[in-house]
């Protein structure tokens, strides 16, 4: 007997996490609900397609109106939402009404907070909750746990992840793959950070870096934005001096983008133009958007984790677009992982409880379960030089 799930958002990295579960998953029935019953069903569509089975159906479900939520996941073993940030709030609360195990993509550390603030409600249904399991945060913060059992002594942890075009356009070099509000939402504010031990606030868009991947990419630029560690630095606060993450970009970006922002371009705040009350992050928005977004662009993902201890371990995983599916790297690396998180649920092979990714997943069964998804990942554990300047 199989497992029955609910996907939240019939969107891009939605399909992608009801696939994984339809191949992965050992389900017998996964819901896809969308506020637009048409993008539910195009998921469904497609799925059951890439499937060769019918183990999706579509429901219409407002994330607004807790009692249909609740009524939708009843009976439900694992939900995911695939839902803009906004949103994971209500249905962290449907979930546990309803008693089913929930996860999310994350994307605000402010969100995910209060719904680890629910852990005694979710402890009292015997139900699991752990947001933030995509790519970043999420994937890349397994492995970065992973990663500190490579060395003994660990002390140091830097991620540098970034989703890129194969083929980049000028002037932006970029190509849009998951929610714009969500991507404005990482050039805005701060990122918390280990050092010296101590949870740091440092500002996005600063402290750019040069660093060389393999072909096709290349020389590159990170620098920092928000969200990406969310609970991390506080949850291994007196187990590493150091532990950061910085996004990856062609060379160029972050000066765009630090012009856009002392324009005031990411600001939520209305201001007036011409008479006219408008919020500058919506400008920015409707503007930057049909300018990055090309659906016939094939993307890849790149993602460094490097630990040191008494000796330094690298991971190195790159994907890109699966010509077979038509998923791109971006929904893989956000959709798939997640989908893991959620069959791990529907086992009971997860604590009960809200509880922060980086303390309920078993690292090392993590990290041999995405080896089905046929991603590239590189491990290298070697000497490492006290005297070697990291960056």
């Amino acid at each position: 007997m199989g497992y029955k799930y609910c996907v939240l958002g019939g969107g891009r990295q939605g399909t992608a996490a009801a696939y994984d579960l339809a191949q992965f998953g050992e389900a017998d029935e996964i819901i896809i609900a969308d506020r637009e019953l048409d993008a539910a069903t195009r998921a469904v569509v497609r799925v059951n397609e890439l499937a060769g089975r019918r183990i999706a159906r579509a429901e219409r479900v407002d994330a607004n109106d807790e009692e249909g939520m609740i009524a939708l996941l009843t009976g439900v073993q694992a939900t995911i939402s695939a839902l803009p940030f906004v949103f994971n709030l209500a249905a962290t609360r449907a979930a546990i009404a309803a008693g089913t195990n929930y996860c999310d993509l994350g994307g605000n550390t402010e969100v995910v907070q209060q719904q680890l603030d629910m852990d005694e409600q979710a402890k009292e249904k015997g139900v699991t909750v752990i947001p933030d399991c995509g790519l970043m945060p999420g994937l890349g913060n397994i492995l970065a746990v992973y990663s500190m059992g490579l060395v003994a002594n660990p002390r140091e942890v830097r991620i540098y992840v970034g989703g890129l075009p194969l083929n980049p356009r000028p002037p932006f070099n970029y190509l849009l793959s998951f929610n714009m509000d969500g991507l404005i939402n990482e050039y805005s504010g701060s990122a918390i950070y280990l050092r010296g031990g101590q949870p740091t606030e440092v500002d996005a868009l600063t402290e750019r870096e040069e660093l060389d991947f393999p072909p096709p990419l290349g020389r590159c630029e990170a620098f920092v934005t928000s969200g990406g560690t969310s609970t991390v630095p506080y949850s291994l606060q007196g187990k590493l001096q150091v532990y950061e993450e910085k996004t990856v970009r062609y060379p160029g970006h972050l000066d765009q983008l630090v012009a856009f922002k002392e324009l005031g371009l990411f600001e939520a705040t209305a201001v007036n133009a011409g008479g006219v009350p408008v919020r500058p992050r919506d400008v920015m928005s409707a503007l930057l958007a049909p300018r990055i977004t090309f659906p016939e662009d094939q993307d890849v993902v790149v993602m460094r984790v490097i630990c040191i201890g008494d000796k330094l371990a690298t991971l190195d995983l790159f994907d890109s677009y699966d010509e077979a599916t038509g998923f791109t790297a971006m929904e893989r690396t956000t959709g798939f992982p997640t989908a893991l998180v959620a069959h791990m649920m529907a086992r009971h092979d997860l604590p009960t409880g809200a509880t922060p990714l980086e303390l309920s997943i078993p690292a090392a069964e993590y990290v041999t379960r995405l080896a089905e998804r046929k991603f590239n990942l590189n491990e290298v554990v070697e000497l490492y030089d006290f005297q070697r300047v990291m960056r």
